[in-house]
């Protein structure tokens, strides 16, 4: 079995793939757009503020992958939390394992140009190199070295 993270954007996911895929030197091995799903009688109309949004993406890396898709637009006085919307990830971390503290440094600074640093990039008692960052599309990574054996 193989857990994998799926993440939510509110349209900015084609631009977040992307900084993914050349951040971690992976590939995007599938990319659509609402405007692409097939349209369905059961389907309510597709705004035309959602047609360019992307309905699903999905990152490999080896035998790892990540996928995500943007929310739907809400409608002025709609709540996100009832139909569907963007809402900003809460209790979780995407935690990352770097092969030693030079890439986690990497991983760490590039995530956190234009995010937030939540907890600063340093050794720890359980590892050379740990930090805690929200990167600028709002996904929050834990940035992980494993001590060497």
């Amino acid at each position: 079995m193989q857990f994998t993270p799926y993440l939510n954007f509110d349209g900015n996911c084609a631009e977040a793939f992307a900084f993914y895929a050349k951040l971690f030197g992976a590939s995007i091995v599938h990319q659509s757009t609402f405007a692409e799903v097939p349209p369905s009688a059961d389907m309510p109309p597709l705004p035309e503020s959602a047609k360019g949004r992307i309905m699903h993406v999905q990152l490999q890396l080896k035998d790892q992958s990540l996928m995500g898709s943007d929310a739907m637009p809400t409608a002025p006085g709609q709540d996100p939390a009832t139909c569907g919307g963007y809402q900003q990830p809460q209790g979780l971390w995407v935690s990352l394992q770097a092969a030693d503290v030079a890439e986690g440094r990497r991983w760490f600074d590039a995530l956190a140009q234009g995010g937030q640093a939540v907890m600063p990039y340093a050794a720890t008692f359980w590892s050379p190199g740990f930090g805690m960052v929200r990167d600028r599309f709002g996904t929050p990574w834990m940035v992980n070295v494993m001590p060497a054996a």
